[in-house]
């Protein structure tokens, strides 16, 4: 599905605005009707948001996230690093307490919140080359703006364990974001957290490193960034990018090099 008629709509803000989730049975048909593909008990509630700064007496709601993280499916590829996209989709789907547990648009999906924010949480079936099937069709389906679509991917651009959080960006010769890319209709306009797995070691095979599980060392360093991601993560969806994200990838850039 293609998002860019969507994206110009009045009814997909990307900040704190009136867009409307299912809702109780009193209340007023809703404007964004899911089909029944997902069981009641797991559709988003109203999440209503703080109130902005120059409130008009309006109730403000808050726009969902859709946050993709890229891999493989399957035990082989567990534990591997081209996978930590998906691992960074378990972390915060522990610490926030969103079970992934419904496939749709060949992903596994767990719909929840942080903080107040209604999100999806993602990890394509289709393998890392075909992830964006999943991702644009689903930011489709729960109209999510591109501007809200996080992508959480390897890096080899970046050292083991280090990340960097960012507005948008080119696919960087990754296939996984490449493959969104082109099903969110070329554009490259979204944020991204990219985690770094280092690069091969002298003249070893690029596809095999990928594919290669860390050494106990870099499971360590991993294993802490994973833990640091989930903050950023909730700074993002719950303030966007401010000062906080700027430290956060000001942290990260020097958080080896020792004074």
């Amino acid at each position: 599905m293609l998002l860019q008629p969507m994206l110009g709509a009045k009814t997909f803000p990307t900040t704190s605005s009136s867009f409307s989730l299912p809702v109780s049975k009193t209340s007023s048909k809703p404007s964004w009707q899911p089909r029944p593909c997902l069981p009641p008990s797991r559709l988003f509630r109203r999440f209503l948001a703080s109130l902005p700064d120059a409130f008009d007496g309006s109730m403000p709601a808050y726009t969902p996230w859709l946050i993709a993280g890229l891999g493989n499916p399957g035990i082989k590829y567990l534990g591997t690093r081209h996978n930590v996209g998906f691992e960074m989709i378990d972390q915060i789907s522990g610490s926030e307490g969103i079970t992934l547990n419904a496939i749709q648009s060949k992903a596994l999906i767990g719909i929840g919140s942080i903080g107040e924010v209604p999100v999806v949480l993602v990890k394509s079936q289709a393998y890392m080359n075909y992830s964006g099937e999943s991702v644009g069709s689903l930011a489709a389906y729960y109209q999510v703006p591109l501007q809200h679509i996080l992508l959480i991917y390897d890096e080899m651009n970046l050292p083991n364990g280090v990340m960097r959080a960012q507005q948008k960006g080119g696919h960087g010769h990754h296939n996984g974001v490449k493959s969104v890319i082109t099903h969110l209709d070329g554009c490259h306009d979204f944020p991204r957290l990219c985690i770094g797995i280092g690069n091969p070691p002298g003249k070893m095979d690029t596809r095999a490193f990928l594919l290669q599980k860390f050494s106990l060392e870099e499971r360590v360093q991993l294993d802490s960034a994973l833990e640091q991601g989930v903050e950023a993560v909730r700074t993002l969806i719950l303030k966007g990018f401010t000062g906080s994200i700027e430290r956060f990838n000001l942290v990260q850039k020097y958080k080896y090099h020792k004074v």
